[in-house]
């Protein structure tokens, strides 16, 4: 049986776009949307069976939070393969593990996203392209201090994502096995 992760973007941030994974993994259930569901962390990671058809399982995932809780967010599946790829391919040496993030884009980003966003890296950040992950490297000084916001991200990339720091990779990884 394989085993796939769907993440939710910017799902119980800062109190805002409430989606409780309890009441969630209820919702999933009782619809028969996926099968075998559980989540990991309240920032929005649904582990479940491999669905027949990823797609049509992503939008009815996604038309159900909005029903549900009123949140309309992307949803990105990852099968446990494309994640132990990600991490296998992860092109940063001896990055600082809380700083390193994987952006899971939905699909190809737009031409010249990268170079777009290089542009607008702070000292000390990197990024690089690999299939449809991004992955960043912030600075010492963070997230926070970036200057790759949410709002910056969709512009360039044209194709939504959402992002997971390289321990939820991993664990997500670890869980779909």
């Amino acid at each position: 049986m394989s085993r796939s992760v769907l993440l939710l973007r910017a799902v119980n941030v800062s109190g805002r776009n409430r989606v409780p994974m309890a009441e969630l993994r209820s919702a999933l259930n009782d619809a028969g949307v996926l099968d075998d569901v559980s989540t990991y962390i309240a920032s929005g990671n649904i582990v479940c069976r491999h669905p027949s058809d990823p797609v049509a399982a992503c939008a009815r995932v996604r038309s159900l939070i909005h029903d549900e809780f009123g949140v309309d967010t992307p949803v990105i599946l990852r099968t446990h393969d494309a994640l132990a790829r990600a991490l296998a391919t992860q092109p940063f040496v001896d990055p600082v593990e809380k700083l390193l993030h994987a952006m899971c884009l939905e699909g190809a980003p737009q031409k010249g996203a990268v170079a777009a966003l290089r542009e607008r890296l702070v000292p000390g950040e990197e990024i690089a392209l690999v299939g449809h992950d991004l992955w960043i490297s912030y600075a010492d000084s963070g997230v926070h201090a970036s200057k790759l916001t949410k709002a910056v991200l969709d512009r360039a990339l044209g194709v939504a994502g959402t992002a997971r720091n390289l321990r939820t990779v991993r664990k997500l990884a670890e869980l779909t096995a």
